[in-house]
């Protein structure tokens, strides 16, 4: 199978004028009658003649999205550091059984053909670089297909991310998946769960203001507009203090955070340090002695995958309203 561009002739077709239907012939691999399909990928028209088999995903939040949309037997496995993953708490925590941890280290196009992958799901700057030379490209050209993360679809700008909000992102893929993999049912019905839980959240009278805080001493790694912290802070009743930087995950500076001066630091937790150690260098560093949120021992904790496009989005939402409403007016 080859993603391509969308061909001008269109599959066969047998039209019955009299009933007004129209009957495709079935696609010989999969007894569907659903392909060829295509879906638009960070601005790219990708088309798929049959059902991918054997998909390699890259991280936590892109195995979840197949995982969530149970699509564990169609996948040859997933690369994965094993201080993201937290599996043991999510709905489809069984689909991890059921599909191969490849690889706790980078995503590498050895990884991908060793399991004779038909497509890679992965991300700029989630698994794509090209630094290392493992782009969407890189795999087709070894008769892969590739499908990027809506939330790190470059702008065209450089080497900027974002072209949509970021839940707008996670919808997106949920159902060019749910195309891909003839599963538009379920993604539909993930879809209109994830709005109907959002929709569901209470937002404040006032919207404490956030910083979200990844990592970084000399300098902190934060959420801008296009990364999916920023809406899940917003959905949540709060205002991102980056909110305006025109980006997804970028470096700010600390003098900005200072000026700034947050009610409250949301902690990404993952890796090493990990999150008790970043509360002792925020609480730590002179910088932001006099900064609010450090003042007042306002300092939350989410998962890593809780703050990048993922299925755990709502749940994190609705977990940071709860503690956003606590907050009181200065």
């Amino acid at each position: 199978m080859r993603t391509k561009a969308v061909a001008a002739t269109a599959p066969l077709v047998l039209a019955l004028t009299a009933c007004g239907a129209e009957i495709a012939p079935k696609d010989s691999a999969t007894g569907s009658a659903h392909y060829p399909v295509t879906v638009e990928n960070c601005g790219e028209k990708l088309t798929f003649d049959r059902k991918p088999a054997r998909a390699v995903t890259n991280d936590v939040n892109l195995t979840e999205l197949m995982l969530s949309l149970g699509l564990a037997d169609r996948m040859a496995g997933y690369v994965m550091p094993d201080d993201k993953g937290r599996v043991d708490r999510v709905p489809w925590k069984d689909g991890y059984q059921q599909t191969a941890w490849l690889s706790r280290k980078a995503l590498t196009k050895e990884v991908a053909l060793d399991a004779r992958a038909d497509l890679v799901l992965a991300g700029w700057h989630y698994g794509f670089d090209e630094g290392s030379g493992v782009t969407p490209q890189a795999f087709r050209a070894l008769g892969v297909d590739a499908y990027v993360l809506s939330e790190s679809c470059r702008s065209g700008a450089g080497s900027e991310r974002g072209v949509m909000d970021p839940l707008d992102a996670l919808y997106t893929d949920l159902a060019n998946l749910g195309a891909i993999f003839d599963v538009r049912d379920r993604a539909d019905s993930l879809i209109a769960d994830s709005r109907a839980r959002i929709a569901a959240v209470p937002q404040p009278e006032r919207r404490p203001s956030v910083f979200l805080y990844d990592s970084g001493q000399d300098k902190p790694y934060t959420a801008g507009k296009f990364a999916a912290a920023h809406q899940i802070i917003a959905k949540a009743g709060g205002t991102n203090i980056m909110g305006d930087l025109a980006d997804s995950w970028v470096t700010a500076g600390w003098e900005s955070v200072v000026r700034r001066d947050p009610e409250v630091i949301v902690i990404s937790d993952y890796g090493t340090p990990g999150a008790d150690e970043k509360r002792k260098f925020l609480k730590s560093f002179p910088p932001l002695a006099d900064v609010s949120a450090v003042r007042n021992d306002r300092i939350f904790v989410l998962d890593y995958v809780d703050l990048v496009e993922s299925p755990r989005n709502p749940a994190a939402i609705g977990a940071l309203a709860d503690y956003l409403r606590t907050v009181p007016a200065p």
